[in-house]
């Protein structure tokens, strides 16, 4: 670690940033003067490449209308698999192991709809009590869907101090009644990290299966799912992706499972030579794009085609090393110019365990939130006590990270936060 008196420097801030490897990218996207986004795991910034990929895309529907399936630079017949192999690597997957189709929910609900298979007393599902709401609302239902009391069927596991989970704990709780686990790779409050391939490898010794949701690290955090033998995994692409706000979300399906008949068949999870044969029969495809159900949202997949390029470009590892970096600089920040203002990092320390983002806890949160954006910070807040900052590697500067943390020391010195209702707004 720097010593204290550089690292509280604002010349040390812009020396990390002519010496950082990815800041070209920053020129890629649509920054408003002035303004430090740090909200980019909740909605990533608008980049000119998915710009020009969305204008191709309009462009091909008003030029070759309905031959615009199969015609042009990226028929559109083709493009839910197009853009999974150009995901993949983000993933560690093979080409074929994702697809591009749906959203967050949808897909896990198409995921847990094939994969859970109640059997005897293995007839439980695993989850966890800091998942995102969403996830437990979708495995209750497929829950109730077969006839089961989601309080007597759904396990999930408690956080020790409800900022984390232990994965000890978690092991602890695959027992023989259960059938289906699914976690998030990263905690969307905390930003704690879970070990993955560890508790892949935990769940498979006691013959269960195992997927995970991705939407908070995919684009920050490499993954090995091919490797690690996970089961499944399913994300958003509007956060780290850059997609775009309701942009298409990706999933996974480990190659060993191939050929297994998805829970919600559709029309687009045919195989491709047969699909318009338009038989009654249903033929899936031989690979993830299987699991794809409705016609695909040509429109929204179409600012992945740009985007995904320069994650192609930039490499997942130096994506991941400059996160930490940020993340890092940001926390030590923070400790050196906030003390004894109320403030806990509820964002593990160490690097292995962090995701994407910092997570920074006061009891005057939400507040603090709409001082930070009044005075041009762009947080996220979280019921009841979370502000979130997270760094992106491909448009975040560490000068903005050195900023914003000026901003926000003078909002706590000069109580201007108090101008505010300590109460969430409709969207936070």
């Amino acid at each position: 670690m720097e010593s204290r008196s550089v690292l509280l420097k604002e010349a040390h801030a812009l020396q990390c940033d002519a010496e950082d490897g990815l800041a070209r990218f920053r020129e890629a996207f649509y920054i408003q003067p002035g303004i430090v986004y740090l909200d980019g795991n909740s909605l990533g910034l608008l980049s000119r490449r998915a710009e020009e990929a969305l204008l191709r895309a309009l462009d091909d529907w008003k030029t070759r209308g309905i031959d615009g399936w199969t015609e042009g630079d990226n028929p559109w017949f083709y493009q839910a698999e197009r853009l999974g192999a150009m995901s993949a690597p983000l993933v560690g997957a093979e080409p074929d192991e994702v697809v591009v189709s749906g959203s967050t929910t949808v897909n896990l609900h198409q995921l847990a709809a094939a994969f859970f298979c109640p059997e005897g007393k293995r007839s439980k599902i695993l989850a966890d009590e800091l998942n995102f709401p969403s996830d437990i609302y979708a495995l209750q239902s497929q829950l109730r869907l077969r006839g089961l009391d989601p309080a007597d069927y759904l396990v999930r596991v408690k956080s020790r101090d409800g900022r984390y989970l232990a994965e000890e704990d978690i092991i602890a709780a695959m027992t023989e009644e259960v059938a289906l686990i699914v976690l998030p790779t990263v905690l969307y409050k905390s930003g704690q990290l879970l070990d993955i391939p560890r508790l892949t490898a935990e769940a498979h010794a006691r013959g269960i299966l195992i997927g995970f949701d991705g939407c908070h690290s995919v684009g920050a955090i490499p993954h090995r799912f091919s490797e690690w033998g996970v089961d499944f995994a399913y994300w958003c692409t509007y956060k780290y992706l850059n997609s775009g706000p309701g942009g298409v979300g990706g999933l996974y399906v480990n190659r060993k499972h191939f050929g297994r008949l998805p829970g919600l068949a559709g029309w687009f999870g045919s195989d491709k030579e047969k699909q318009f044969d338009m038989e009654h029969d249903f033929t899936p495809a031989r690979t993830a794009g299987a699991y794809q159900i409705g016609t695909p949202h040509i429109l929204s997949m179409a600012p992945l085609f740009g985007s995904l390029e320069m994650f192609a470009e930039a490499g997942m590892e130096a994506i991941r090393d400059k996160s930490l970096r940020q993340t890092r600089y940001l926390m030590d920040l923070i400790d050196m110019e906030l003390p004894d203002m109320g403030f806990v990092i509820g964002s593990p320390r160490e690097d292995e365990r962090r995701g994407g983002h910092v997570s920074l806890e006061h009891p005057e949160a939400a507040r603090i939130s709409q001082a930070l954006k009044a005075h041009g910070v762009i947080p996220d807040f979280r019921a009841p006590n979370v502000i979130r900052l997270a760094p992106v590697a491909l448009y975040t500067s560490y000068h903005e990270v050195w900023r914003a943390v000026q901003v926000l020391k003078r909002i706590m010195q000069e109580k201007l936060y108090e101008r505010y209702e300590n109460k969430r707004g409709v969207v936070t």
